[in-house]
C-alpha cells in the first residue's frame, strides 16, 4: 500500500490537489464573510475589501518568482513551504485580532498561495509523460473547478452556523494532511538548478502585477476615475511594457517570454486567459445576481451555481477521452467556446420571475463547455514545452490566468455599475443581463483565438530543444 501511495503520479497528485483546493476554496469563500468581517472590526464595506486585494496582490508579487524558486531549491520544498506558508497564516487570520492584522495575514497568505500553482502545475506535468498530459489536466480540474463553486457553499453554512473565522481555519486541516502525505510520499522532485535571480525582472514584474491587480481589484468598488486607481493602471501597464523590454535582453530572465515564440502555448495561453475572464466573472455575477434578483439566501444561491462544478466534472471526462482526441485543440476549443457563449447569453433570458431550476440547467451546460477549454488548454499549451522549461511556462501561464480571472470579475462588476447595479430596485435584471452579455462577447473572443491553434492534433511527444 506504502509503494502505491508513493508513485510519483499518485503522490503529486494527491498533495497538488488538496493544496490547490484549499488555496482557490480559500480565495472564494472569504467573499461571503467579509460583511461579518466588517461589522465585527468596525470597517466600512468599501474598506473591507482589502481583505481580499491583499491577497491578489501579494499573489500578483509573488507568481512570477515561482519558477526560479521551484528550480533553485527544488520543487519539493518549495512545495512543502508553501503549503505551511499558507495554512499557519490560515490559522493566524482566524486568530487575528484587528482589521489591519488580519490583511496582514491575507497578504502572507497570497505569498503561499502565489507559490502553489505553479510550481504545483510543472511538478505534475514532470511526472506525467507527454502521452498522459490530458489525464494530468484533467486532475486539476477537481480543485480549480469545484473549488469555486464549494466555496460561497461552505462560507454561509460556516458564516452562519459558527463565525467568519472559520472560513480561515477550515484551510487548516487540508494543509496539514497535504504536508504530511507530501512529507511522506513525494520523491524525487529535490532537482535543482543554480541560475541567476532575475532581480531587476522580480521588481518590475512583482510592482507591475501588483499595482494592476490592485487597480483591477478596486476599480468597481472605487471608480475607474478615482486617482489611486488611476494611478496604479498606469504604473502596471508603465512597468510591465519595462519588463517585457527588459526580459528579452536579460540572459537569464525571470519570465521566459521567448516561449511565447511557440504558436501553441502562446494560443492556448491566449484562451485561457480569456476562458477564465468569462468564467470567473459569471460565477462571481450570477450568486449575485441569485441572490438580488431571485431572492434566494446565500446557501441557496451556492446550491444553485454548484450545477457548473459538477457540470465541469462530467465535461472533462468527455474532454479528456473523447473530444479532443477526435477534433484536436482548436475545434474543441472553438465548439466549447461556442457553447460557453451560447450559454452565458442564456443567462440574459432569465427573468425575476424565473424559477431556480433554468439557471442551474444553463449553469451545468456551462460547465460541460468550460470542461472542455480547462482540460485541453492546460494539456496542450506544454506540448512542445521543454522538460527544463516547464517551471518557466508554468509561471507564465499562471500569471497571466489569475489576472484574467481578476479582469473578468473587475469587467462584468463594472458593467453591472454602468448599467445602474448599484441604484436598481430588488429584482431589476437589467444590470445583471448587461455584465452576463459582456461575458458572453468575452467567451466568443476566445473562440476567435482558438481559431488561431493549428489545425491537426497535437505530437504526443515535445519537442525538447537544447
Amino acid at each position: 500500500m506504502t509503494n502505491v501511495l508513493a508513485r510519483p503520479k499518485i503522490a503529486v497528485s494527491v498533495v497538488f490537489v488538496l493544496a490547490l483546493f484549499m488555496s482557490i476554496m480559500d480565495a472564494a469563500i472569504v467573499n461571503v464573510a467579509l460583511p461579518s468581517i466588517g461589522a465585527e472590526f468596525g470597517v466600512a464595506p468599501t474598506g473591507v475589501g482589502a481583505v481580499s486585494v491583499g491577497y491578489l496582490v501579494s499573489l500578483a508579487v509573488v507568481i512570477p518568482a515561482s519558477g526560479w524558486l521551484g528550480d533553485r531549491f527544488g520543487a519539493k520544498r518549495v512545495m512543502l513551504a508553501a503549503i505551511v506558508l499558507f495554512t499557519v497564516a490560515s490559522a493566524l487570520c482566524g486568530l487575528a485580532g484587528s482589521f489591519p492584522q488580519l490583511v496582514g495575514f491575507r497578504v502572507l497568505q497570497g505569498i503561499g498561495g502565489g507559490m502553489l500553482m505553479p510550481v504545483g502545475m510543472a511538478m505534475l506535468f514532470q511526472a506525467f509523460p507527454p502521452q498522459e498530459r490530458m489525464r494530468a489536466s484533467a486532475i486539476l480540474t477537481i480543485p480549480t473547478t469545484l473549488a469555486p463553486a464549494a466555496g460561497p457553499l461552505l462560507g454561509g453554512v460556516l458564516v452562519d452556523s459558527l463565525n467568519w473565522r472559520w472560513v480561515f481555519l477550515v484551510n487548516i486541516p487540508f494543509g496539514v494532511i497535504a504536508l504530511v502525505y507530501g512529507l511522506l510520499f513525494l520523491r524525487g522532485l529535490d532537482e535543482t538548478r543554480v541560475s541567476r535571480f532575475d532581480l531587476r525582472g522580480f521588481l518590475l514584474s512583482g510592482l507591475g502585477f501588483a499595482s494592476l491587480m490592485y487597480g483591477v481589484s478596486a476599480g468597481p468598488e472605487q471608480g475607474w476615475g478615482d486617482p489611486l486607481v488611476l494611478a496604479t493602471l498606469v504604473l502596471g501597464v508603465v512597468l510591465l511594457v519595462a519588463l517585457v523590454i527588459t526580459q528579452r535582453r536579460t540572459p537569464e530572465p525571470l519570465l521566459a517570454l521567448r516561449l511565447f515564440g511557440d504558436r501553441l502555448f502562446r494560443s492556448m495561453t491566449g484562451v485561457m486567459v480569456l476562458t477564465m475572464a468569462s468564467f470567473f466573472g459569471v460565477i462571481y455575477m450570477a450568486a449575485l445576481f441569485l441572490q438580488d434578483c431571485l431572492g434566494v439566501s446565500p446557501l441557496v444561491s451556492g446550491l444553485s451555481t454548484f450545477p457548473e462544478a459538477i457540470g465541469i466534472m462530467v465535461g472533462s471526462t468527455f474532454a479528456g477521452r473523447f473530444t479532443h482526441a477526435r477534433l484536436g485543440p482548436r475545434w474543441t476549443s472553438v465548439c466549447a467556446l461556442l457553447l460557453v457563449f451560447v450559454s452565458i447569453g442564456s443567462l440574459t433570458l432569465i427573468t425575476s420571475t424565473a424559477g431556480l431550476w433554468p439557471m442551474r440547467i444553463i449553469l451545468f451546460v456551462l460547465g460541460i463547455g468550460i470542461a472542455h477549454i480547462f482540460v485541453p488548454a492546460q494539456a496542450t499549451a506544454f506540448t512542445n514545452v521543454a522538460r527544463r522549461d516547464t517551471g518557466a511556462a508554468s509561471t507564465l501561464f499562471n500569471a497571466l490566468r489569475q489576472l484574467g480571472s481578476a479582469v473578468g470579475v473587475a469587467a462584468l462588476t463594472t458593467a453591472l455599475t454602468l448599467a445602474g447595479g448599484q441604484h436598481s430596485q430588488a429584482g431589476d435584471v437589467y444590470p445583471y443581463h448587461v455584465a452576463f452579455s459582456i461575458a458572453a462577447l468575452i467567451a466568443l473572443l476566445g473562440a476567435g483565438v482558438a481559431l488561431t491553434l493549428a489545425t491537426r492534433k497535437p505530437s504526443v511527444e515535445p519537442q525538447v530543444s537544447v
